[in-house]
């Protein structure tokens, strides 16, 4: 074969993979191969007594959604303040933690605070207050949503569209941690994993499988050493350290700061 014909091979094979790259590929800041996001849900005071402590000694940054009704909101304002302050997102997870009463294993959901019996427009007034509310701990304007219990379905109709337009981006349950494509991933439907009892080993193995897609990772824990839907303090630790060591692959920040992100380079604004 010429060397001629070889190189306009090669050039022709390159370019294709390019186009490939372009197509599928997802670029994230500084050539990290994934995004990671550590959310805490429900404002628990084990979140403040060991999950922040924690990132705050690997210089990760986290993502907590406060049920604003929840007395250790009230109680320890300061606290959250200063998490706020120190760069971990304040996020919206409602005022009253509204779920339906009628799924599987939601006997503990309170009558008056049924989602089965609340309206769109109830949840759509009862979101923009929370976020009023949260503007007053942090005095910031932007925010993302976690969906209570992964339930959406008001009174019988979903009510995501009703309070999209007022968050950058809402993570709406579905169990998996692992975004499964950046090009059809929906802002105001991100799924998540609530890891319960699991190894630090189990969550990094997720970490890496989202490094291996080129995509992102969306842990939501509740309590850490501590209070429910317990992770263990070692498991959280294991799962920070190897994220720190790995800081060139893994882009792990605030779900706010990650999905600003990826809606600008999905628009373009590069």
């Amino acid at each position: 074969m010429k060397l001629s014909t070889y190189l306009t091979m090669a050039a022709a094979l390159l370019s294709l993979q390019l186009a490939a790259g372009a197509a599928d590929g997802f670029q994230w800041p500084n050539g990290a191969r994934a995004a990671v996001s550590l959310a805490y849900d429900d404002a628990l005071d084990s979140q403040l007594d060991v999950a922040i402590p924690a990132l705050d000694k690997y210089q990760l940054k986290g993502s907590f959604y406060l049920q604003l009704s929840n007395p250790a909101v009230d109680k320890r304002m300061a606290d959250w303040r200063s998490a706020a302050r120190n760069g971990h997102e304040l996020g919206n997870h409602s005022l009253f933690h509204q779920c339906s009463l009628k799924a599987p294993g939601h006997d503990w959901v309170q009558p008056h605070r049924d989602l089965d019996t609340t309206s769109v427009a109830q949840m759509r007034d009862q979101v923009i207050v929370a976020n009023t509310m949260l503007t007053a701990i942090d005095g910031k304007r932007a925010r993302t949503y976690t969906v209570p219990c992964g339930d959406v379905m008001a009174g019988g109709v979903s009510y995501l569209a009703a309070i999209a337009p007022e968050f950058v981006a809402i993570k709406a349950g579905g169990g998996d941690a692992v975004t499964a494509s950046m090009s059809t991933l929906d802002p105001q439907a991100v799924t998540v994993l609530a890891p319960v009892g699991l190894s630090g080993k189990q969550l990094i193995a997720m970490v890496e499988q989202g490094a291996a897609k080129g995509t992102m990772v969306n842990f939501t824990f509740h309590g850490v050493g501590g209070d429910y839907l317990t992770t263990s303090v070692a498991a959280h630790e294991e799962l920070l350290k190897y994220l720190a060591e790995h800081r060139q692959i893994y882009w792990t920040d605030t779900f706010l700061n990650i999905m600003t992100y990826v809606k600008k380079q999905k628009r373009g604004d590069h």
